[in-house]
């Protein structure tokens, strides 16, 4: 509750600060969305978006006036500049007024289609998978908090549940192998990594 007051408190502040007409903020529900500057990409959730911009979290480190590209689905990529930070949040201003009503909306509906697929980071990063008999390194090609895309040259099923080590993590976490083919595969995480986790595979991958 402290932190739900506090995050209201610094979003009225930030809308005052860009725009005092500004005060509509629609929740996103946490969701991710993929943030750029420069050539550095990772993985942010967005806790609210207004019309004029949105607050998000994040393991990027991120200055004030920096320019950056927020795309919250593959149809929609936004550009904003970052307007304050504090301990991980980041107040960004859309260089463009968006219809933040519309963008909740149009968000919500393509979550429900059946082709949707959450934001995922690229990298480049060694992880360990564990199938009931046996347990080997696989290459993880992207990740996002519901799954991960990976490179492996042993034969998976899809369904089968596998446990999986992530680069620099020692917490075995469960998945299932949503798809395989060739060398290449995806899995579902049975309970969705945490913002910590996301940025722990991005400091030990090379991402693209």
């Amino acid at each position: 509750m402290a932190d739900d007051r506090h995050d209201l408190a610094r979003s009225n502040r930030f809308a005052g600060a860009e725009d005092r007409r500004d005060t509509n903020r629609y929740p996103a529900a946490y969701r991710i969305a993929r943030l750029k500057r420069g050539s550095d990409v990772g993985l942010a959730h967005v806790r609210n978006v207004s019309d004029g911009g949105m607050m998000v979290y994040t393991d990027m480190a991120l200055a004030p006036d920096e320019k950056v590209e927020i795309m919250l689905s593959a149809n929609m990529l936004m550009a904003g500049r970052i307007v304050w930070s504090e301990r991980g949040r980041y107040g960004v201003a859309f260089l463009e007024t968006q219809d933040a009503e519309e963008i909740v909306a149009a968000l919500m509906h393509e979550q429900k289609a059946e082709s949707y697929r959450a934001q995922r980071l690229p990298v480049d990063a060694e992880a360990i998978l564990a199938t009931s008999s046996q347990a080997y390194p696989i290459d993880l090609v992207d990740i996002s908090a519901n799954g991960a895309g990976f490179r492996t040259t042993h034969s998976l099923e899809a369904g089968q549940i596998v446990e999986l080590l992530l680069p620099g993590d020692d917490v075995r976490r469960t998945a299932v192998i949503r798809w395989s083919k060739g060398d290449r595969g995806g899995l579902w995480f049975s309970i969705p990594l945490d913002r910590n986790a996301l940025a722990l595979v991005r400091g030990k991958g090379r991402t693209h």
